[in-house]
């Protein structure tokens, strides 16, 4: 329930960075964090681990990220290479995903630890932007160094589950 309702958040903040609205913005995006991490809390704390919830949360967070940079990009906040990066790193993961299943090869897609620094990454960064926005702070502070710190982490993201993707389908099509 606490992950559909983080899902429920997203449109909301789409609507709030769209309409200018910062600060609201910059608050439901905290109060969304806030409720992932209780949300993991308690799944962990007291075994509330289902499998409904093992494809929701992370559909959760790509929601809410992939959305925040478009939505930032279209309002000239963020370049929209940047954009156009996080985007294309989770479409190539489902396609390869998608393809794998296709050719009776599926292959289990597993966070790799560039992959939790990339969105640890990526929510920091969003979480920058949303506050300068709604506090009127200066974006250059630190600014570049993140954007291509967050560029460089998409790319080795993709290019490790691309590498893991591709060794899973040449290990599955040399068997007999």
């Amino acid at each position: 329930m606490i992950t559909l309702g983080r899902l429920v958040l997203v449109p909301l903040i789409v609507v709030m960075i769209a309409s200018s609205r910062w600060r609201e913005a910059f608050l439901v995006f905290l109060l969304a964090g806030v409720s992932d991490a209780v949300d993991g809390f308690l799944a962990k704390r007291f075994d509330l681990r289902t499998e409904l919830g093992s494809y929701l949360d992370p559909l959760a967070d790509k929601a809410l990220l992939v959305s925040i940079y478009v939505t930032l990009a279209v309002r000239d906040v963020l370049p929209p290479w940047i954009a156009i990066l996080v985007v294309s790193r989770d479409l190539m993961i489902v396609g390869a995903i998608i393809v794998s299943w296709l050719l009776a090869r599926p292959v289990a897609i597993r966070p790799l630890a560039v992959s939790k620094l990339n969105t640890a990454a990526q929510i920091a960064f969003a979480a920058f932007v949303l506050a300068a926005k709604a506090f009127d702070w200066p974006l250059e502070d630190g600014f570049r160094f993140a954007l291509y710190l967050v560029a460089a982490l998409t790319v080795a993201s993709a290019g490790a589950y691309f590498t893991q993707w591709f060794v899973h389908m040449q290990r599955e099509s040399s068997r007999p």
